[in-house]
C-alpha cells in the first residue's frame, strides 16, 4: 500500500478504534514525563514507515541508543505540543495538531520516565532534516517490518519476573521503552488494543 490519502484514513481508522488506558504511577518519586513521536512518512519503496532515530553519541543520556523522536514534557506543554516541538526540533518535521492521529498508553521506564506516544501523520519524507546535534542517524522502516509474523520476541531475565519485549529489525534488535511502543502500534494496526505497561526493558536500559 503506497503512502496516500488512502493509507493516511486506514491507519487514522485503526487509530479511532483504540481505547487510550492511564496507567497509576507506582514509583517513589514523581516521574519525568516524555512524549515520543510515531511519525508516519514513506519507506525507499513507497510504502508506509515510521521514524525511527539513532542518538548522537555525546548525549548525556541513552547516547547511541535507537529512539523514536521525542523527549521531555517541558513546563507549560501538553503532549501534544511537545511531540510536535520535538518532531521540529530533531528531524525537522513541521506538523500541527491536525496531523495527531493517536495518543497511546503511557509506557512506564526503569530511569524514571513516563514516557507517551503519539502517532502523528508526518508525510513524504522530503521534509525529514535531522538535527546533527541530537540525530546521528535518521531511519524510515516500512510498517511491514514491525507487522511480520517474527518482529516481536519475547524474552527474560533473572533481574524480573516481566517478559521483556524486543522487536526484530533485520539482524538487530530494538528494545523497550521503543519496543514497547512500537509493538502497541503494531497491534492497533492489527485491530487490537494491547496493553504493554506490564512488559519489560533490558537490564542496560535501566539507568
Amino acid at each position: 500500500m503506497p503512502l496516500n490519502d488512502t493509507a493516511r484514513a486506514e491507519i487514522a481508522r485503526l487509530c479511532a478504534a483504540f481505547e487510550r488506558t492511564t496507567i497509576a504511577w507506582s514509583g517513589d518519586r514523581e516521574p519525568r514525563h516524555a512524549a515520543v513521536a510515531i511519525a508516519i512518512t514513506d519507506a525507499e519503496d513507497g510504502s508506509p514507515a515510521f521514524v525511527l532515530t539513532r542518538r548522537v553519541s555525546k548525549l548525556r543520556a541513552h547516547a547511541g541508543q535507537w529512539a523514536l523522536p521525542g523527549g521531555r514534557i517541558d513546563a507549560g506543554e501538553t503532549v501534544i505540543d511537545a511531540v510536535l516541538r520535538e518532531l521540529d526540533e530533531e528531524v525537522g518535521l513541521a506538523r500541527g495538531a491536525s496531523d495527531v492521529m493517536a495518543v497511546l498508553d503511557d509506557y512506564p521506564t526503569r530511569s524514571g520516565y513516563l514516557i507517551t506516544p503519539v502517532v502523528v501523520w508526518g508525510g513524504d519524507a522530503a521534509r525529514l532534516r535531522p538535527n546533527p546535534d541530537e540525530v546521528a542517524s535518521v531511519h524510515r522502516v516500512p510498517l511491514a517490518t514491525i507487522s511480520a509474523s517474527d518482529a516481536v520476541d519475547f524474552t527474560r531475565i533473572p533481574e524480573s519476573e516481566r517478559p521483556v519485549v524486543r522487536l526484530r529489525m533485520g539482524k538487530r534488535f530494538i528494545h523497550a521503552p521503543t519496543a514497547a511502543v512500537l509493538y502497541q502500534f503494531r497491534e492497533v494496526l492489527a485491530g487490537r488494543c494491547t496493553r504493554v505497561d506490564n512488559l519489560e526493558q533490558p537490564v542496560f536500559a535501566w539507568r
